[in-house]
């Protein structure tokens, strides 16, 4: 295809590219029923998207409401290019490299006894590296604002699970943020090119070191040391002691914290270092991998424990600075890239088992036809949006931000949404996934029929990723009660409500944010420990209120462009709004949701 053609690949309208047709296979047209059932899947698997970015209106349309039709226009080429890239070559160097004997291994010593601990990687790990950064999801990080593009561009990458790259995206784009922000200026000129370059031969990637066997969640617990090289050498330290989980250990630079002594215990006593692979003179620094952690999922992703002896280190920021700057550039980059990527997950479960059921027959018809398996796809989809609406909503929220644009209700809002959208953006996809192998069935199980097993066993390790959902839910709590931000996250999302325009859609969201906000100040009343068991329930209900306004405003918006032309899908968005707030926030039972079955059967229709 041209660059001309790249230019012009999606129309304003919404329309899209005509899409491959889903040819159904009908028992019949072979001569034997085993036969005509192998044929089937045989195009099942055949006819899956190829493409990640065309075959998503729903992706299309939640970033041409947030950039406007210029902005959007202008990054499509790139959406379009790795969108296919992503589908068809990476897929399949994924699927190869998570194989069992291609998986990556530590190698300790070369040839005549010199200790390495280095790790070997099969061809595909880095084949799939080169067109993944090649996208340019780490360089358009250079300036700020541009984290939409890079997400959005992630969140393609991800339909292929962790992949054994997506992991190391996160840690490297913490690692560009936590330099931009607190580095110094020779860090920032020394390390700043490598890790934006997208030529995967030549970059850097990054890597954070931060949990210790002592500690895990309790990061005041770590234990390893920081202590100055040479005092004349301002900012140059030696670090001492382990660091428990250690992923995409062979990382040429990585983020670590540990303790400076005179700043005491706890927390405070932290500082955040930069540490070098290799040192400026070609010699390893003083890092040592003692073994490969044998993980349930990414496994093709080299996860270590690592021990450091006399490793040279560079401070990041003022060293009593250390955990804001681990928290603020660092974690919370990490959490957003962490809920697009369980998103990117529940997305794949969902085109796997709709297209699954259009080819699957059974009792004389394809499956996608019973009504309780449009249950399952109806529901899949609705929470596949809800996913994608509210983690780009954070997404936008987070370029304001670095933009100077973000209002101090909306900074406050930013950080409670944050951290309860990676909780909940991990568990609905757990559930997406398990659902897309239910339609499958036995075949949902196996390894090389499709690849939802190892989607779900790579979302199990996002579940835990970055804080567990009780971690989040302590610091949510933690942030209402001791910063009071409680008030702005509430604030926003009744400003958010105010701006629906549909009267009933509009009173159910006021409504249930009128209760979430009574039930909170009760739950307040308690002590904080007593009160963390009422406290996660509530704000799952609170987090999926947010999902469905933005379901819902975005809605709105797609139906005021189609006005002249109405169309079938410029009303799913509203549709999957409704269904949503009633099921998920109100929680109603099936026979209390008025037009339940049509509503699915709207949702079930379509990718």
């Amino acid at each position: 295809m041209s660059d001309a053609e790249q230019d012009d690949w999606l129309p304003l309208d919404g329309s899209g590219r005509e899409k491959r047709g889903w040819r159904l296979i009908k028992p019949g047209m072979a001569s034997e029923p085993i036969e005509a059932g192998r044929n089937a899947l045989a195009v099942w698997q055949e006819q899956q998207p190829d493409n990640y970015f065309t075959a998503d209106g729903n992706l299309q349309r939640t970033l041409n409401y947030y950039w406007g039709d210029q902005t959007y226009q202008k990054n499509g080429s790139r959406l379009y290019k790795f969108g296919g890239q992503a589908a068809t070559t990476v897929n399949r160097l994924a699927r190869l490299s998570n194989q069992a004997e291609n998986l990556p291994q530590i190698v300790n010593y070369n040839s005549v006894g010199q200790r390495l601990a280095e790790i070997a990687y099969h061809p595909t790990y880095h084949e799939a590296g080169r067109l993944i950064y090649g996208s340019g999801v780490m360089s358009v990080l250079a300036e700020p604002g541009n984290n939409l593009l890079s997400q959005a561009l992630f969140y393609l990458s991800a339909q292929n699970g962790e992949a054994g790259h997506n992991c190391p995206l996160a840690c490297t784009a913490g690692l560009i943020k936590a330099l931009q922000k607190a580095g110094s200026t020779h860090l920032q000129e020394t390390y700043l090119p490598p890790l934006l370059d997208d030529d995967y031969d030549n970059l850097y990637h990054g890597a954070q070191f931060i949990t210790e066997i002592q500690g895990g969640s309790d990061v005041g617990a770590n234990g390893t040391v920081a202590t100055p090289l040479d005092p004349a050498a301002e900012g140059s330290w030696l670090l001492n002691g382990e660091k428990w989980f250690c992923s995409n250990v062979s990382a040429d630079v990585a983020l670590v914290t540990a303790r400076v002594m005179e700043q005491g215990e706890g927390t405070k006593g932290l500082g955040l270092f930069l540490v070098p692979k290799v040192l400026a003179d070609g010699r390893p620094n003083g890092m040592y991998i003692r073994r490969l952690k044998d993980k349930l999922g990414t496994r093709s992703l080299a996860t270590a424990e690592v021990h450091f002896e006399d490793a040279v280190a560079y401070q990041v920021g003022e060293t009593h600075d250390g955990i804001r700057h681990t928290m603020n550039h660092v974690i919370n980059t990490s959490r957003l890239f962490n809920a697009v990527g369980a998103t990117g997950n529940a997305r794949r479960a969902y085109v796997v088992a709709w297209s699954y059921a259009q080819h699957r027959f059974a009792f004389g018809r394809a499956i996608a036809y019973f009504p309780l398996v449009q249950d399952l796809l109806g529901r899949m989809r609705a929470e596949t949006m809800a996913m994608l609406s509210g983690s780009m909503h954070l997404v936008h929220l987070w370029d304001k931000l670095e933009l100077g644009e973000l209002s101090e209700e909306e900074q406050g809002f930013f950080r409670i949404g944050l951290n309860l959208n990676k909780y909940r953006t991990a568990v609905l996809a757990h559930d997406v996934i398990q659902k897309g192998i239910e339609v499958l069935g036995g075949n949902g199980t196996i390894e090389d029929f499709s690849v939802l097993p190892r989607l779900l066993r790579d979302n199990i390790v996002y579940e835990n990723w970055e804080g567990t959902h009780n971690v989040l839910m302590a610091q949510v709590q933690r942030d209402m009660r001791r910063h009071k931000l409680d008030k702005p996250f509430l604030a926003y999302l009744a400003g958010m409500w105010g701006q629906v325009q549909h009267p009933e859609l509009r009173e159910a969201g006021e409504t249930a944010l009128g209760a979430i906000e009574e039930e909170l100040a009760s739950i307040f009343e308690l002590d904080e420990l007593n009160a963390s068991i009422y406290f996660r329930p509530l704000m799952t209900r609170a987090i999926d209120l947010f999902y469905a306004a933005c379901l819902a405003l975005e809605g709105e918006w797609e139906m005021s462009r189609s006005k002249k032309r109405p169309q079938q899908k410029s009303k799913i968005k509203l549709r999957a709004a409704h269904f949503y707030m009633a099921h998920w926030v109100e929680r109603r039972p099936a026979k209390e949701i008025v037009g339940y079955t049509d509503v699915l059967g709207h949702l079930c229709a379509g990718i």
